[in-house]
C-alpha cells in the first residue's frame, strides 16, 4: 500500500512539473494571441495569404480560415470556416486541400515554441511547416483536378454551439483547457509507466526501430515520435520536452522526430475534426502522411551533406561531441 501511494505521488509530481513547464510556454502566447485577435490584426495576415490560397485553388477569403488556424488553433479555424458563406460553396476537393494545409500548419506560436524548447530552431520549423503545407496544397489541387476527383459540392456536418462573449468567459474557457491538458499529461505519464512495467515499450520500440532508422530517427526517439504523431505537440508537448532534454536522445534524432510530427501529428483527433467540415481522408490523412514520411526521408539524405555550421545555425544546435570531424 505504501509503495502504491509513493508511486501515485511520484506520478502526480512528475506530471505537475511537466505541466508547469508547458504552462510557462502556453500562457504568455495565449494572452498574446488574444490581444492580436482583439486588435483585429488577423485580417492583415489573412490578406497576405490570399495569393497563396489562389495557388491552392481556393478563394482568397479562405486565407482568413488558415490565418486563424496558424495563429490560434484548429477549433477557432473551424468556427471561422462555418461562419463564412463562401465555405458552403466549396467542393470536397477544396475543403480537403484547405484542411490539409490547416493540419500541417496550425497553432504555430505554441507548437513552434515547444519545438524550440525541445531543441530545434524556431524559424526553420515555422518556414518548413507553412512551406510544406503550401506545396502539398498546390500538389493536391493539381492531383484532384487532373483526375476529376472530389469535385462535387461539399457538405459541412458540424455547427458550433453559441459561445458566450466577454473576457470572463474567455478566461474560464482557457483555465478549463489548461486543466484538461494536465489530465491528459497525467494519463499519458501513467500509461507510459504501465507500458514500461509490462515491457510493452521495449517491444513497441523494437518494432518501430527499422522504420524510424530508415527515416534517420534513432530508436531512443521512438517514444516522443509516437506521442507527437498520436497526441499532438500541444497535448504531448510536456512529454516531448522532457524526453528531448534527456541525454539519451541525439540532437539529430530530436530534430527529425519533431520535424516529422510538426507536419503529421495528432493523426486521430485532428483528422476527425477536419472530416466534420467535409474533408476527405485521401488528402488529410493518407497523402499527407506519405508526403511527410517521404519528405523526412529526403531531408535526412540532404542533411548529411550540409556543413556543421549551417546545421547548428539554422536546423538544431550541435553539441561538441556531434560536430563532424
Amino acid at each position: 500500500m505504501t509503495s502504491l501511494v509513493s508511486n501515485l505521488r511520484s506520478l502526480f509530481l512528475e506530471s505537475f512539473k511537466a505541466w508547469f513547464e508547458l504552462l510557462k510556454i502556453m500562457i504568455p502566447i495565449i494572452i498574446g494571441v488574444k490581444i492580436v485577435a482583439e486588435l483585429d490584426l488577423l485580417k492583415y495576415m489573412a490578406m497576405a495569404l490570399e495569393p497563396l490560397m489562389h495557388l491552392m485553388g481556393l478563394p482568397g477569403i479562405m486565407g482568413l480560415v488558415w490565418a486563424t488556424a496558424m495563429l490560434n488553433n484548429i477549433y477557432s479555424a473551424m468556427i471561422v470556416f462555418v461562419a463564412l458563406p463562401e465555405s458552403f460553396e466549396l467542393t470536397v476537393a477544396q475543403v480537403t486541400i484547405l484542411s490539409t494545409a490547416i493540419l500541417m500548419a496550425h497553432a504555430l506560436p505554441i507548437e513552434l515554441r515547444i519545438a524550440q524548447k525541445a531543441g530545434t530552431r524556431l524559424i526553420f520549423q515555422g518556414l518548413f511547416r507553412v512551406g510544406t503545407a503550401l506545396v502539398l496544397g498546390i500538389l493536391l489541387n493539381l492531383f484532384y483536378e487532373w483526375g476529376g476527383w472530389l469535385q462535387h459540392a461539399n457538405t459541412v456536418i458540424w455547427r458550433p454551439q453559441p459561445q458566450p462573449d466577454g473576457l470572463f468567459f474567455w478566461i474560464i474557457d482557457q483555465i478549463r483547457n489548461l486543466g484538461v491538458i494536465f489530465l491528459i499529461i497525467l494519463v499519458l505519464m501513467a500509461v507510459l509507466r504501465i507500458l514500461d512495467r509490462i515491457g510493452a515499450t521495449s517491444l513497441f520500440i523494437r518494432l518501430l526501430t527499422p522504420f524510424l532508422r530508415a527515416l534517420g530517427i534513432g530508436r531512443e526517439a521512438a517514444t516522443i515520435t509516437v506521442v507527437g504523431l498520436t497526441m499532438g505537440l500541444a497535448y504531448g508537448g510536456a512529454l516531448i520536452i522532457r524526453e528531448a532534454r534527456s541525454e539519451r536522445i541525439d540532437s539529430q534524432d530530436i530534430f527529425f522526430s519533431l520535424t516529422l510530427m510538426g507536419i503529421a501529428h495528432s493523426l486521430i483527433e485532428d483528422t476527425l475534426l477536419m472530416m466534420l467540415l467535409g474533408a476527405h481522408l485521401s488528402g488529410i490523412l493518407f497523402i499527407r502522411l506519405i508526403f511527410s514520411i517521404v519528405l523526412i526521408f529526403i531531408m535526412v539524405r540532404i542533411q548529411a551533406l550540409l556543413p556543421d555550421i549551417f546545421i547548428h545555425n539554422y536546423l538544431y544546435p550541435l553539441s561538441k561531441s556531434e560536430v563532424k570531424s
